[in-house]
Parts: structure tokens; sequence; C-alpha cells
């Protein structure tokens, strides 16, 4: 009896066929979680622009109940984090760490803790850009990004996905 291809299946055989030009760079594991991630860190900037420029207009939002001022940038940064958090999850459990014996369960807890230690860093790096040094705020999300992203991979390779 065939085995039915799942999507992951097809995104581990797509991504496969570009595999051998970095073969000598990564390990295919490495490899995997270099693409996915790239892919939904580029997806999460895409996400940033539009929502922080096109959605929040750059302005401050207040909330009516605790009479509270949130920039867009924090705003705009949240709702990445939500639609990052998912999607990552998805592909680093069913793309890349595919031979962890870890349960679901505790893998999903374990990416959450380490997603809220890539979070609140990230923000404290975006809101040093921002605040600190008057950049703008895509260009500072691009960076936190990048300096976040090599913390994630160890702590998801050495903890989450053991």
């Amino acid at each position: 009896m065939e085995k039915i291809k799942t999507v992951s299946d097809y995104l581990r055989g797509f991504l496969d066929i570009f595999y051998p030009i970095v073969k000598k760079l990564f390990s295919k594991t490495t490899y995997y979680y270099a693409v996915c991630g790239a892919s939904n860190m580029v997806l999460s900037w895409l996400l940033f622009y539009l929502f922080y420029n096109f959605v929040f207009h750059q302005q401050k939002w207040q909330v009516p109940i605790l009479n509270l001022y949130i920039n867009a940038y924090t705003i705009s940064a949240a709702v990445c984090f939500v639609i990052s958090f998912i999607i990552g999850f998805t592909l680093l459990k069913y793309v890349v760490f595919t031979a962890s014996e870890i349960k679901g369960r505790i893998q999903l807890f374990r990416y959450g803790i380490s997603a809220m230690i890539s979070f609140v860093t990230s923000y404290a790096i975006l809101r040093l850009l921002i605040e600190g040094f008057g950049m703008y705020a895509s260009i500072s999300n691009v960076i936190a990004s990048v300096v976040v992203a090599i913390i994630s991979y160890l702590i998801q390779r050495n903890f989450t996905f053991k």
C-alpha cells in the first residue's frame, strides 16, 4: 500500500531539490530550519510593514478601558508574533524536526517558551532601535529579527525539538 503524501512531504521534496547546492555547508535539518525560518521571517517582515503602515497607520492607538496608548509598532509586532508563532511551530514540527520523539504538546509548550523569549528580546531590540536610536520601525524590525533568529535556532535545536 502506498503512503499518502502530506503537505510536509511535498515541502521537503521541494526543498530537497535545492539541498545539493548547500550540502557541503549544512546538514539537511539545518538547511530545512534555515529555509523555513527565513521564509517565516520574511513573511513576518512583510506583514509588519503592512500592519504598521497601512492597518495601524504609524499612529498610537488608545485602549479605552485602560486609558492606555499603544504604539503602532507594538500592535504590529504582537499581531505578527501570533501569525509567525502558528506558522513557525507547524513548519518546525512537520518539516524540520520530524525525527523528534517528544510529544506534540510538550513541543508546543517548549516552543511557546522559546517564542516568548524571542518576542521579548525582539521587542526590546525594536524599542531600543526606534526610541533610542530613532531608526525607522520596519528597518528596526529586520535587525531585531536577524539577532533573534540566531538565538531562536539554538533554543529550538537544543531544547524545543531535541
